[in-house]
């Protein structure tokens, strides 16, 4: 599932990376301990977060030429 990021503000974007990018680091430990059941949730959140920072680099970029 794709997540629209682009009608997030910039505050929204960085709160939402911190909270993929911890859930990585949960779904990783997972993984390694082998607990994890669902190994393609890595792929998407690792996705999701590139996503978010595709957003805020956009944002950052519409900023600068205002």
């Amino acid at each position: 599932m794709k997540n629209n990021y682009n009608n997030l503000s910039i505050k929204e974007l960085t709160a939402e990376e911190g909270k993929l990018r911890s859930e990585l680091l949960n779904l990783t430990f997972q993984n390694k301990v082998g607990q994890l059941q669902d190994t393609s949730r890595i792929r998407v959140v690792r996705k999701n977060i590139a996503r978010v920072k595709t957003a805020l680099k956009l944002k950052e970029i519409a900023g600068a030429k205002e």
